[in-house]
């Protein structure tokens, strides 16, 4: 018996090994070649001065093409399996966690975050505007919590923020919370939006709490994981600090030195300009872009494919309210189901577009260019020209499961 026992193992210990392998191990770009397409993103990238792209396409939950162009740093190609900062998008990862938070039962989207009953109780004390026990929940997720970028974005003055507090290196999370509570509120929760990087650092906080852990390895152990996504990190700030498999950033060539965020001289803007670490969910995600597309599958409400999110979480975060007011977590949502999530960093441009018919184009660059956050209607441009001009000749296949 113990014999036949061994056979049978050893029978089937290449499936096993091929269904553990990881996405980002598997993926090579010999695995997609579309020499016309390809040439045209090589164009794009010469016009842009970028270093590297990668791009996923994704139709129904099924991954058609994946591949790298340009150099992940000197030596090394761009490969489907290279990691990029994600910038922005890592506020979409942080609305799902939510989302699977209010699910559980664990919170719901009109839950006050301070004051006797809200999530981040503690904070009272430091509270100078009362109308700070208004926000709610789904406040932070749309951007309408009251925050003002005015004066400068709290997240990307790291330096400001030291010299007012006083301290010798980068506040914490509970620091900075206690230091922005004192100042008043910009607008009346919730009849007003202002882009807030603090309000999903805020999120990042609330998941901690409610969920006891840390919040990248509950959002890993929670959220990635059982999308498929096994190689997302909370990405580090100086070169020294990036992850195997991690691209290097490159900045556009009019770009400058600048202070580090911390106080410790001139650096190159992406390696040390801000504390990306620090942003935690507002921002500081770094994956693949076929992991990224695993993940947007899960999300999606296509049936072709299983997802970690009810039918109506997904209707609640891609519901178009308005002009006015953001979508929970994709930055825009249209009536006709075009879903958009973008992000740039210097060094780092990404763009999530799923389109109505169930098509996804993700592209990241690991270069900067002197458009900043602008860059990313030029990359919508060039997926929506690709997809119009070859959507039709990617191959009918599925990525994932080959």
């Amino acid at each position: 018996m113990k014999s036949r026992n061994l056979i049978l193992a050893l029978l089937f210990l290449p499936l096993l090994l091929h269904a553990q392998e990881r996405l980002n191990e598997r993926l090579t770009n010999d695995l997609s070649r579309l020499p016309a397409m390809d040439a045209v993103v090589d164009s794009f990238m010469n016009v842009w001065s970028l270093r590297g792209v990668s791009l996923s396409v994704m139709r129904n939950d099924s991954l058609l093409y994946a591949r790298g162009y340009g150099r992940a740093d000197g030596s090394r190609p761009m490969t489907p399996g290279t990691l990029l900062r994600m910038a922005s998008v890592s506020k979409l990862i942080t609305a799902v966690g939510i989302m699977k938070l209010q699910e559980r039962g664990k919170l719901v989207l009109d839950t006050p975050v301070f004051g006797p009953f809200g999530i981040l109780d503690g904070y009272d004390k430091y509270i100078t505007d009362d109308n700070y026990y208004l926000i709610t929940v789904e406040h932070l997720l749309r951007h309408q919590a009251g925050f003002t970028q005015k004066g400068g974005d709290p997240m990307f003055t790291t330096a400001t923020m030291m010299r007012e507090m006083g301290l010798s290196k980068a506040p914490t999370q509970e620091q900075l919370t206690r230091h922005l509570l004192k100042r008043p509120l910009a607008y009346l929760p919730g009849t007003d939006q202002e882009y807030s990087n603090f309000g999903y650092l805020l999120l990042s906080m609330i998941i901690e709490k409610i969920t006891g852990e840390p919040y990248e390895r509950w959002m890993q152990r929670e959220v990635l994981e059982p999308a498929g996504c096994y190689d997302f990190h909370i990405a580090g700030n100086f070169y020294n600090e990036r992850f195997p498999g991690e691209t290097r950033y490159y900045m556009h060539k009019e770009a400058k030195p600048t202070n580090a965020f911390d106080g410790r001289g001139q650096v190159e803007r992406c390696y040390g300009a801000n504390d990306i670490h620090g942003l935690s969910g507002a921002g500081a995600w770094i994956g693949s872009t076929p992991e990224l597309a695993r993940l947007v599958a899960s999300i999606d409400g296509i049936s072709a494919g299983p997802d970690q999110l009810s039918a109506f979480s997904v209707y609640q975060m891609t519901q178009r309210l308005s002009d006015e007011i953001f979508s929970l977590g994709w930055v825009d949502c249209t009536d006709d189901g075009e879903w958009t999530r973008t992000g740039s960093f210097s060094g780092t441009s990404a763009l999530v577009k799923v389109f109505p018919d169930g098509e996804c184009w993700i592209l990241i660059t690991n270069t900067s260019t002197w458009k900043g956050s602008r860059f990313s209607r030029d990359t919508g441009a060039l997926c929506k020209n690709l997809r119009a001009r070859f959507g039709a000749q990617l191959p009918e296949r599925d990525l994932f499961g080959e």
